[in-house]
């Protein structure tokens, strides 16, 4: 049985970094990468239809990303998506293709892109954070209704701390990967 809440516990927590990993892919840094599109939708035809599904993404240069729809007909509705998120970037179009510059970051956005890193990565110690209490409570109601021994009790906690331990620092690590690759672009 602990066996069996240790597994969802640490599947919880490794579904907890993966979306962090995810979530930190669109922080922009100097370079283009249409990871930075992931999450906006455009008003395709009535229906909110995220950008990669209307349009053909690419990366023909280091500094620009280019979007070409397949229905020219939304080119102004994409326009005015990206004008409207917080990406900082100002997109132009000839008609049949939007080209989206990503200029070099200056020290100052850098700055503020790696606080918000750091407040990414503590939401998710946060969440970390809630779901070993979470766990702790359910194998202390176990030993309490005389499932588990006291002893099965205190090893799972100690086990489960490693395991919690090991999911913080791997999200330090992580970051730290981050903050490096934003100051070095």
């Amino acid at each position: 049985m602990l066996n069996e809440i240790m597994a969802e516990a640490k599947a919880k927590f490794k579904e907890k970094i993966n979306s962090y990993i995810k979530e930190i892919s669109k922080f922009r840094t100097g370079r283009a990468s249409i990871n930075v599109l992931d999450g906006l939708s455009v008003d395709y035809y009535g229906t909110s239809t995220p950008i990669n599904q209307v349009a053909t993404l690419s990366v023909p240069e280091p500094n620009m990303i280019v979007i070409q729809p397949w229905d020219n007909n939304i080119i102004a509705d994409i326009e005015k998506t990206l004008r409207a998120s917080n990406l900082d970037l100002n997109p132009f179009s000839d008609g049949k293709v939007i080209k989206l510059p990503v200029p070099p970051l200056d020290e100052q956005r850098r700055l503020e892109i790696i606080k918000t890193l750091k407040r990414y990565t503590e939401e998710r110690k946060t969440q970390i954070r809630n779901i070993r209490r979470e766990y702790r409570d359910m194998v202390k109601k176990m030993k309490d209704d005389k499932d588990i021994s006291e002893d099965e009790e205190k090893r799972f906690y100690d086990d489960f701390q490693k395991v919690v331990d090991e999911n913080t620092n791997n999200l330090d690590q992580i970051e730290k990967d981050k903050e490096k690759h934003i100051l070095d672009d």
